[in-house]
């Protein structure tokens, strides 16, 4: 009779712990689906941005027709990504490219470094990617606890039996250290 009780309260415990768990990456899996759409909320306001942004520069740099170009294809692209993070952060490092381009170019030209529009765009567009980064952090934290969750033991013994998969980290190819670092201006 006592070994009856002990499996009875074996399977019990188990039930539960696969419960708990299962609820766990549940939790998780909708944790990393709120903190990628905070991620492209802050896209496209950066989205929203660069046009405003690209006229202003237009006005002021008439023969720079290239870089402008570059941005917008750029910009483009990014929009219409929606592929995994991975793939968006391709779309998104070429798009911080054109823009450094495009704020390269606007410092050969005092009278629109000194617009107030663009200033304002600017500094808009410096929060914004503030907020991407701020973001980013947060996705990339939430997935990490989610893949931890799905590779533990025994926790992905339940993961794999409800086909929990692991995310993918949301990485841009630069550091912040180098994001930091002035941009090259060259006037060849």
């Amino acid at each position: 009779m006592t070994a009856l009780y002990i499996l009875i309260g074996l399977v019990v415990f188990v039930a539960l712990y696969a419960i708990v768990t299962y609820n766990a990456l549940v939790s998780l899996r909708v944790r990393v689906g709120e903190a990628w759409s905070d991620i492209e909320v802050q896209m496209k306001r950066r989205y929203n941005l660069i046009p405003n942004l690209v006229e202003t520069v237009k006005g002021y740099a008439k023969h720079e027709a290239g870089t402008l170009e570059k941005v917008v294809k750029a910009r483009s692209e990014a929009m219409a990504n929606q592929g995994p993070p991975g793939q968006q952060a391709r779309s998104e490092n070429m798009l911080t490219g054109a823009l450094k381009s495009l704020f390269a170019l606007a410092e050969g030209y005092p009278e629109l470094k000194a617009n107030e529009n663009f200033l304002s765009l600017q500094n808009d567009l410096a929060e914004v990617e503030d907020k991407i980064q701020a973001a980013r952090r947060y996705y990339n934290g939430v997935v990490r606890d989610n893949n931890t969750k799905v590779d533990q033991f025994p926790s992905n013994l339940v993961a794999r039996a409800f086909t929990f998969i692991k995310a993918e980290f949301f990485e841009l190819e630069e550091s912040e250290a180098a994001a930091r670092q002035p941009v090259p201006v060259s006037f060849d």
